[in-house]
Formats: C-alpha cells, structure tokens, sequence
C-alpha cells in the first residue's frame, strides 16, 4: 500500500532533478559568454603568430631579430589577455535560475518561490493549503524551462568577422606547410643565436633505363629506393646522384664489378653513370663504402620476327599478277620484309627481291598480298621457289617456309615473238646455252618477211646475236635477254603500244625536271630571303634549268604527235576491218595540243613551273580520256548485246515517263473541270452541298444537285478515272518486269524506280477511290526520270554506254569536220529531241539526261508552264479587273 504523500514527494523530487540539470546547463552557457569575449584577443593573438610560423617568416630573420619578434609577440599575448580578463565575472547559481526565468519567459521568480517556506509556520491548515497551491502553481510553470543558446556578443566587439578571416588563414597555413608543420613552429619558437651554418642539400637519386631505339618503348623510372624491373635486351642504364654530405665518388654496381661514377660539376656534387645491359643482373650505387639503392633487373632478349605464308601464292585473278599473300609477328615491330624469288631448275642462281610495303614504319602484327607483274622478267613461265624474309630493328631476320608457283608470263600472238620469247625462256634456264640461241636467231633473221622486213628489228636481232657470241661476260646474257624482251613487246604490240611507253616515258622526264626546278626553285628563293646575292654559276644553272625544261617539253610533243599518229593509223585499220569509219570521230585537236605546249615552254622559260605543272596535269588528263575513250570502242559481240539491251530498257523507261505524263495531263484536265463546276455551284447554291463530307458522298450530292448534262460530264469524268486506274496498274506491272530485267543485266536496281512503284501504287488506290492523283503522278513522273539517270550511268560504268562523239556526261561534242579541227568551234549538233541550245529534250530518242548536269523541264511541267500562261492571257482579257492586276499581268506575259 502506498504511503500517503508518497505521489507528491516523488514528484517534488523529479523536479528538483530536472531544475538542477537545467540550472548547471545555464551557468555553461553563462560561462561561455564570459570565457568566450576574454580568450577572443588572446587567442586571435596568437593565431597571428602560428600563422606566420607555418609561412616560415621568423626563421628568415637574424638570431636577434628573431628572439626580439618572439619576446615582443610574447608581451602582446599577454596583453590581450589581461585586456580580455580585466572585466570578468564568475557567474553562480542565482544568475543561472535569472537565465533561466528570463528564456523560459517566467515572471514573479518561480524558482525562487519553490525554495521559500511559509512565514508564519504550518499551524494554519489554510494558509498551508494555501502555501501549497501557491508552490504547485510554481511547480506548474517550471515545466517548461529552456536554457537557450549562449551569446557571447562577440560580434559586437569583432563588427568586420576578421575571427573567419584568421580562421581560414590558419586552414590555408596548416595545408601548405603539410607535414613540415611542427617543424616550422619549433623553428619559429626556437631562435638560432649561433653562426648560420650552410645547408646541405639532401642526397638525390634519379634512375632510369632508356629501350633500344628499334623497340620504341618509352623509358623505364626505377625506384630511387630500389626495385625491379624487366627490360629488352640492349637498353642502357641511367643514374644521376646528386647533393648529400661531401664524401668520395660513387660507383656503378653491376654483378660485382665496380666502376666509378663522372662528375658533372665543379663541385663534385652530381655525378652520373650509364651502362648497357647486356645480360641480367643486379645493379647498385655504393657510395664511401654504404649502399645507396640496388635494382634486380631481368633482360628479355629479342625473338626474330615470325614470318609465314598465310595462303599458298597462286596467280591473281586479274592481269598478269602473282598474288603473293604474307603475315608476319614480332614482339617488338618488323621493319623490313621481302620475298625472295629462286629459279627452281637453277637454284644456285642470284634471287629476284622484291621488297614489300609494311602498313607502318615498325609493325608488331600484319598481313596483307601482293601482286607483282613479273611477266617481263626472264623467269615469267617457269617454276620459281619463293620464299619470305622479315627483319626487325635489332637487324635479326626471321625465314618463312618456302613455297612453289610458276610466275605468269604473257602470250604472245605474233609467231617471231613466241619464238624469241622461247629462245629468252632457254637462256635463262642455261645461261651457257649460247650456242642453241645463236641458232635460232639466225634462223629468224634469215627470214625478215616473218618480220615484215622491219631494219630495226632486224637489226636487235642481229646486235643480240653478236653478243652472244662475242661478249663473254656472264651479264650480257641479261642484256640479251632485255633485247629479245623488247623486240617481242614490239612485233606484237605494235607501233601504238610503244608510242605509248615513249609518251609515257616523256611524261615522267617532264616531271622529274619539273620537281628538280621546283627544288632549285625553292632554294633560290630561301638565299634570296636570307640576303645572299645570286651569282653568275647559279644564273647559268637557272638558264641551264630553263633550257632542260623546254627540251622535255619538245620531247613530250613529240611523243604525243607520234602517239597521235599511231592511234589514227589502228583506228583506221580496225574501222576499215570491223567498224565503218566516221570522219567525225575526233581523236584530239592537234592545234590545243600546239597552243598547250607553247604555253608549257613560255611558262618554262619564265620560270612559272606551278602554270608548266597545270598545263601537263591537264593535259595527261586529255590523253588518259583519249585511252579510255579508245578502249571503250573495243567491244565484243556479247557486250554490244548488252548494250542493245540496256538502251532498250532505257527507252522503255522514257516510254512509261510519257504515258505517267499523259495520264497526268489527263488528271489535271478532270481537276480543271471539276473545279469550274464547283464554282459555278458555289455561285448558284452555297449551301446545296455538305462542303465537310467525304469525296464520294460529295460526289453523290454533286450528281443529285446537277444538271442532267453535268451529271453526264461527271460520270464520263468518272469513268476515265477508271480507265487511268487500269492503265496505272498495267504501267506498274511493266515498270516491275523492267526492274527485274535491268537487275539481271547488271545485277543492281536503282532506289528511284522503286519509288516510283509506290508512286504509281499511291496513284492507283487515288484514282480508284476518286481522290486526286496528280502529286502521286508528279512524284512517279520525277522518280522515273531520275530512275533513267541512275540506269544511264550504270550503263556506262558496265558497258560504256556512250554514242560517238558523245562525252562522260551523256551530252553529244561536235567532233572535228577537218583535220586541222576547225570543227571545234562549230555550235552543238542540233535537230529532234534537241532544244535551240542544244540540249536534249524529252521528244528525243534518247531524251533521258543520263548524266548531264543540264537540268531541262519534263512534259508535266512543260504542261503546267502552258496552262499557267493560258490563265494569265485569260485573266488578262478580263478588263473589269484593276489596272494595278492587269499591268503585273501584262508584265508577267512579256517576260515569259
């Protein structure tokens, strides 16, 4: 049972514990708020000075300058904090119980009221109960008691906050003197009254270990403490010492052997040392008898490179080539790599070498093929060993497996020439079967009609002879076998073919000069910049430059005249052969050729090599136009086919561009009408027709609202609509059967006519539901023509689709009437299907612009230009209008 009073003393003394926690919470708070404002100057003193002996100001000074900085900083710390105590009071218990009233917002002193006792005793049960009510009212209003947070009032005092300024002062100290800060403030607390003494410099290791130049691997740091490492075979070895106490020279460590460093300065304070590693080992610095670092350095020597076949060489597929395929692996890059050719019936004679391109100047992994033409070189027919050397930057070479092929050789027609060829093939698998070859050449030049009694001819045949016989020289065989090479090439290419090589050959003259002039060029003018005067041997050099220049641009036309002259000769033969000849036909107008040249020479003896280098770049571009053009002529029975073909497939594409065209002039006709009528009933009847119905249901309405003859008119109109709809569905079954035709013939279907099906597919749904067809027209229209172009210039990449006379754009030249060419500057060929300027036109036979660039307007546009200008006569008739209308009218129609 409980005590009676027990719930009130249990109560009385839970608030005496909350009263005396919240009372020693406020006499801290009155303590800090007065510590706070007294510690505030000395402690802002002071980190003034910390600050300053982190930055390492102090030290700097004299011992005594010092020591009288330290004494004065002293003397002002103590100031500050007698200034800061000077008014300070200890707070007690009767102030906490004040803050504590005064936070809580208490009034008439309730803390005070639970600690008084009644004044006249506990006789008077009234005034006890009474006393008690008066204590339980206290009690009440204690509950809610806050001490607040304390308020120095330091602000007052510190109004510009310099307390955050030395706060981030002291961070930014303390960060940058790092781990040197007690250091720093022992130095700046401890003055040094002796001698200053000179400061050693700490001892300084620095090693690293440079690759081989072939590896092109960066250098390798050591650890200045020590460590290891694996290094290629051959790198050298760096180490830099430097600073430390004075003592004797270091030495180099390596597996024993000691070698003494070199000085590097006056002061015999650096040293350094190198070394090439060439085997593994340990490393280490020893200096006055103590170890300073040691390295355990593994050395990887150098594989050779790896070099195979990745496929066995066989002929290429096209030209005369040898398709040579190779791979090739090394640890640190290949540099080199060639394949070398041995003659298999004579295997002790010298290698053909070829040397192979790297996709890089060192490559550690690659493959690729090769295709050299080897059928000049003597060995062209027989069987040949090949095998594959690659060499890395350390000068090792790595050997491939040998492989076995016979190197293409050409045919040859003519019979002298296969006989020469066979007498070349035999010197070369018996050198000193010179006897079997002077035979067979006299056998040849006994009969010169073989030759067609060619002196030239005759004459290399006889010189190679004589040498065969007369010069013993183990190389004359090779002369004579480039002899009976290039009398073969001769007999069975023709007079073209070498004009050809001569041109060629007068070409790379030409340029070659002109990079040597470019050079000389070059040079003259960097003496010219640096001040030095021209002297009279580089004139005569300049002149003599100039003359050079101007005898290769002679020789240049006269190669091209002969070059020119045999081409007219084979193409006068082949046209009196096979092809009936066209006095047209221009080969090339000999007098630009005469202007072009004359031009080179005036530009060459000005020194203009930039206008001498244009005029040959474009006039290379002539002949190689001219070769191509000839080529191109040279078709046989299966590619003219073809050809037949593809114009006929071209023509059908121009015939469907005609029949869309006519079906949209026909479209556009049905929407003029359909117009007028509308208008005419918006005239009569606005409102007879639901204007936001669907088009059938208006035309319904339109049928039921009409006349009988308009009812007529619509339903013919109607009715060919229908009839367009079958003909777009029969246009669109040709247009397929025309692409899968055109994509057999040359295996590829231009994007365009695809969408022009769906053009044309779009325009059927239209005309079969009664909408406008007319954009779908125009589109299937605009993609058919660019259709055609696409298929003209897959034509004349193919097969050369190209007319006589015509150019690579698909526009017909003028060709040359006389031979002086004074059918150049005639006007372009004009007459049907040509426009007065001379371009084609849609009528035409071949109105497709197959490739021109020359944009001409189809028949829909042409259609929609004529009923544009018919409105506008129209319009212009109608003199009710504004004179401002009819005067830009009448403006428009004068100007088109």
């Amino acid at each position: 049972m409980t005590a009676p009073g027990a719930p009130e003393r249990e109560a009385a003394a839970a608030l005496h514990r909350r009263l005396d926690r919240r009372r020693r919470l406020a006499l801290a708070a009155l303590w800090w708020e007065a510590l706070w404002p007294a510690l505030w100057p000395p402690l802002g003193v002071l980190g003034v000075g910390v600050v300053a002996a982190l930055a390492g100001l102090p030290p700097l000074l004299p011992g005594w300058w010092h020591l009288a900085l330290l004494l004065a900083f002293l003397g002002a710390l103590g100031w500050a904090a007698w200034r800061g105590f000077a008014g300070f009071r200890r707070p007690g218990a009767a102030q906490a119980e004040r803050r504590l009233e005064h936070q809580s917002g208490l009034s008439h002193r309730p803390l005070a009221a639970l600690a008084d006792r009644p004044a006249t005793g506990a006789g008077d049960p009234a005034s006890l109960a009474l006393w008690r009510a008066h204590q339980a009212r206290a009690a009440a209003a204690l509950r809610a008691l806050r001490v607040g947070p304390p308020r120095p009032g330091l602000a007052a005092r510190d109004p510009r906050a310099l307390r955050a300024a030395l706060l981030v002062a002291l961070i930014a100290a303390f960060t940058v003197a790092g781990p040197e800060a007690p250091e720093r403030l022992r130095r700046a607390a401890v003055p040094s009254l002796a001698a200053p003494v000179a400061p050693v410099p700490a001892l300084r290791l620095e090693a690293w270990i440079t690759p081989p130049a072939y590896t092109g691997a960066a250098p390798v740091f050591l650890d200045p403490a020590g460590g290891a490492a694996t290094v290629p075979l051959g790198s050298r070895f760096h180490v830099v010492l430097s600073g430390g106490p004075a003592g004797g020279v270091p030495e180099l460590v390596l597996d024993q052997a000691a070698e003494p460093f070199r000085t590097l300065d006056a002061g015999r304070s650096s040293f350094a040392a190198e070394t090439t590693l060439a085997a593994g080992g340990s490393v280490g610095v020893r200096r006055d008898g103590r170890t300073v670092a040691t390295w355990s350095l593994a050395v990887q020597a150098d594989a050779p490179p790896r070099v195979s076949f990745p496929e066995a060489p066989a002929r290429a597929q096209r030209g005369l080539g040898l398709r040579v395929p190779w791979q090739v692996q090394d640890d640190w890059g290949v540099v080199a790599l060639r394949a070398e050719f041995r003659l298999k019936a004579r295997p002790e004679a010298p290698p053909h070498v070829i040397d192979l391109t790297l996709p890089a100047a060192s490559v550690r992994e690659a493959r690729g093929v090769v295709s050299p033409d080897l059928s000049a070189h003597p060995w062209a027919g027989l069987e040949v060993e090949i095998r594959l050397v690659a060499r890395d930057g350390a000068e090792q070479e790595g050997v491939s497996e040998t492989a076995g092929a016979t190197l293409p050789e050409r045919s040859f027609n003519h019979p002298v020439a296969r006989e020469l060829i066979a007498l070349r093939k035999g010197l070369s698998l018996d050198p000193t079967a010179r006897g079997p070859a002077r035979d067979g050449l006299d056998r040849i030049t006994a009969a010169p009609e073989r030759f067609e009694d060619d002196g030239a001819t005759f004459l290399a045949l006889r010189a190679a002879r004589h040498r065969l016989a007369r010069d013993r020289r183990p190389e004359a065989v090779d002369e004579v076998q480039a002899i009976l090479w290039e009398v073969a090439l001769a007999l069975e290419e023709g007079r073209a073919d070498r004009t050809a090589r001569a041109l060629a050959q007068a070409r790379e003259a030409l340029r070659q000069a002109l990079e040597q002039a470019e050079r000389e060029r070059r040079e003259a003018e960097a003496r010219a910049e640096r001040g030095e005067p021209q002297t009279e041997a580089q004139r005569e050099a300049e002149r003599q430059r100039r003359a050079e220049l101007e005898r290769r641009i002679q020789e240049l036309r006269e190669a091209i005249r002969r070059h020119l002259e045999a081409l007219a000769e084979r193409l006068q033969r082949e046209n009196n052969e096979a092809l009936p000849f066209d006095p047209q036909q221009r080969l090339m107008d000999q007098r630009d050729m005469d202007r072009r040249t004359q031009r080179m020479r005036e530009a060459a003896r000005e020194g203009r090599t930039e206008d001498v280098e244009r005029e040959l770049a474009e006039l290379e571009e002539m002949l190689r136009a001219l070769e191509e053009g000839r080529v191109a002529g040279q078709q046989d029975p299966n590619r003219q086919r073809q050809r037949q073909r593809g114009q006929q497939q071209m023509g059908a594409v121009q015939d469907m561009v005609r029949r869309e065209a006519e079906m949209l002039d026909r479209s556009e006709r049905r929407a003029e009408a359909e117009e007028q009528r509308r208008a005419q009933e918006r005239r009569t009847s606005p409102f007879a027709r639901n204007q936001f119905a669907s088009p059938p249901l208006r035309q319904q309405q339109d049928r039921q609202a009409s006349s009988p003859e308009a009812r007529a008119e619509q339903e013919a109109r109607e009715a060919e609509a229908q009839r367009d709809a079958r003909a777009q569905r029969a246009l669109r079954r040709a247009l397929g059967e025309l692409m899968q035709q055109f994509g057999d013939l040359t295996g590829e279907i231009p994007d365009s006519l695809g969408r022009a099906d769906q053009a044309m597919r779009e325009a059927d749904e239209a005309l079969r539901a009664g909408r406008d067809p007319r954009a779908h027209q125009r589109q299937a229209i605009r993609e058919l023509q660019e259709g055609g172009r696409q298929m003209a210039q897959q034509l004349q990449r193919q097969f050369g689709m190209m007319q006589e006379g015509e150019d690579g754009d698909g526009e017909d030249v003028a060709g040359d009437t006389q031979p002086g060419g004074e059918g150049r500057d005639q006007a372009r060929q004009q007459g049907p299907g040509r426009d007065p300027l001379g371009r084609r036109t849609q009528e035409g036979p071949r109105g497709l612009d197959d490739g021109s660039d020359t944009r001409v307007p189809d028949e829909a546009e042409l259609l929609r230009a004529r009923r544009i200008q018919d409105e506008l006569r129209r319009r212009g008739a109608q003199k009710e209008r504004p004179p401002r209308e009819l005067d830009y009218i009448d403006r428009l129609l004068k100007q088109f």
